[in-house]
């Protein structure tokens, strides 16, 4: 169960890193990229916070993530800037690829029977009536 304290410390990260990564995206040349941050979750020590990011288009979306997790020092530093006099310790910055609406949009594609997974329905044995 989440504390009402974790919930308002996640929200300000959320908020902040979301800028942060879009101003990052820009300046890096990845116009026409899409980064938002899907959920923030932090622990009840407050020492780690689990960033959830969603990238669109999804290609690249892995490469990216791990661009993400490589300058998290500079992206802690700079949550730090922006929240210091919010926050007394920023937690530990983990990312994860939140892949929720691509596996959402798989469901839809199946759901509507654009992606059949019998493609040769005459190698079906035909049921008999007895």
């Amino acid at each position: 169960m989440e504390t009402q304290r974790q919930r308002k410390i996640a929200g300000v990260i959320q908020k902040d890193i979301v800028n942060i990564l879009q101003k990052a995206a820009l300046e890096g040349g990845l116009k026409g990229t899409l980064i938002s941050v899907s959920k923030v979750s932090v622990t009840t020590d407050l020492s780690i916070a689990k960033v959830y990011v969603s990238i669109f288009p999804t290609d690249g979306a892995k490469e990216l993530l791990e661009g993400i997790k490589s300058n998290q020092p500079l992206i802690k530093h700079e949550l730090a800037q922006r929240t210091r006099n919010q926050l007394r310790r920023v937690p530990e910055l983990l990312f994860y690829l939140d892949d929720s609406l691509e596996y959402i949009d798989k469901i839809e594609e199946s759901l509507k029977g654009e992606e059949n997974p019998i493609v040769n329905r005459d190698l079906l044995a035909r049921r008999k009536k007895s």
